[in-house]
């Protein structure tokens, strides 16, 4: 086992408790050093609950401590770019919940800054590493459904404002449901498929106005600042074309498919917010839907394991899977959509991706290769 790599994290939300368990209790080889939060009270109950040894007064006095690594910016979408900006200007790689920023250009931005100062820069989703994932990129790989043809995404639902305890930011810059759950489809389709070359996109606000219907802000009215309804077509590298929707404003129960079409087959991915399965494969010889052994480690929720992926590429010099160039790659995708719906012509994208290393087995759990 190599060396500990330091974390301080950077918000203490909803979307903590599963880095703060993982982090604690399954990733042998980083360690938090400290916690941060705009409420102490949330950064203080966090610390307590997990045995976090610090809690800094704010984010800077992170970035100047000398025994962090990485800060992990767990802020909301639109906080992002203020935290991992200042944050790689202090010499800190970063690894960031998705969106990697609000908008590409501020995604640019960031990924330059990190290139000239030689940091890492990466984030969430991680979900692609989890064994569901990784199974359909080998049966992929390996010519299970022949040559890929096409794929087709869909996130279906009715807001977030009837269960969120504080659910406005989901409808704010940075936010709707591709900025939202896009990162999840799209992250798995281009380590699926590969790079995207360009993509067309329709999108529409339904309702201008929402009303939290969850404790304790309940009445609440939200104003909708971004899209609602995404609907997008996305031509790949490989020559498949690729079909996404996501939406805030229907009400539908099977609300997460992700398909893959090939030459000689089908394969049924899982819910790419999971990491886990099932994976199911359907070819003509077959006569129906067969399910998949999973391959790969890593079916629970692991949160955090693209944060320790990084933590090993920094202590072994090789690549991290979840880095900035995938990030930004994603991230002009999701934001492509709505810029082809507005300038009503097709876009073609300005970065370039290429498929990082697969996951290996080690056989020691929260131990990377």
């Amino acid at each position: 086992m190599g060396k500990t790599v330091k974390i301080a994290m950077i918000g203490t939300g909803d979307i903590s408790g599963i880095y703060l368990k993982n982090i604690t209790e399954t990733f042998h080889e980083i360690e938090l050093t400290g916690v941060c939060d705009l409420v102490r009270e949330k950064a203080e109950a966090a610390a307590k609950k997990w045995n976090v040894p610090r809690i800094y007064k704010d984010m800077y006095e992170a970035f100047d401590d000398p025994e962090v690594d990485i800060i992990l910016n767990l802020t909301r979408p639109d906080e992002h770019y203020g935290v991992t900006k200042p944050a790689l200007l202090a010499g800190k790689h970063v690894y960031s919940e998705k969106p990697l920023a609000a908008t590409f250009e501020l995604g640019q931005e960031l990924v330059q800054i990190a290139k000239e100062k030689g940091l890492f820069l990466g984030g969430a989703p991680d979900t692609f590493l989890g064994a569901g994932i990784q199974t359909c990129r080998k049966l992929i790989d390996d010519g299970f459904i022949g040559d890929p043809v096409g794929a087709a995404a869909f996130m279906i639902c009715r807001g977030h404002e009837g269960w969120h305890p504080d659910p406005e930011f989901y409808y704010k810059r940075g936010g709707g449901p591709m900025l939202d759950m896009g990162p999840y489809y799209v992250t798995a389709l281009v380590n699926l498929l590969g790079g995207v070359r360009s993509l067309m996109g329709r999108t529409k606000t339904t309702f201008p106005h929402r009303t939290i219907t969850s404790a304790p802000k309940r009445g609440t009215d939200i104003t909708v600042d971004v899209p609602t309804y995404v609907t997008g077509i996305m031509d790949f590298d490989c020559g498949a074309v690729g079909t996404i929707f996501t939406t805030f404003d229907v009400y539908n129960e099977g609300q997460a498919r992700l398909e893959v079409y090939g030459t000689k087959g089908t394969l049924i991915c899982p819910d790419p917010n999971t990491f886990g399965g099932p994976v199911k494969l359907l070819r003509p010889e077959q006569g129906g839907l067969m399910e998949m052994p999973l391959l790969f480690d890593y079916k629970e929720n692991s949160r955090a394991l693209g944060l320790a992926d990084m933590a090993k590429a920094i202590t072994d010099g090789r690549a991290a899977r979840a880095s900035w160039t995938q990030t930004l790659h994603v991230l002009e995708i999701m934001t492509g959509f709505e810029k082809a719906s507005r300038e009503n012509r097709a876009i073609d994208l300005t970065t370039r991706y290429e498929r990082g290393a697969a996951m290996r087995n080690n056989p020691i759990h929260g131990i990377l290769d």
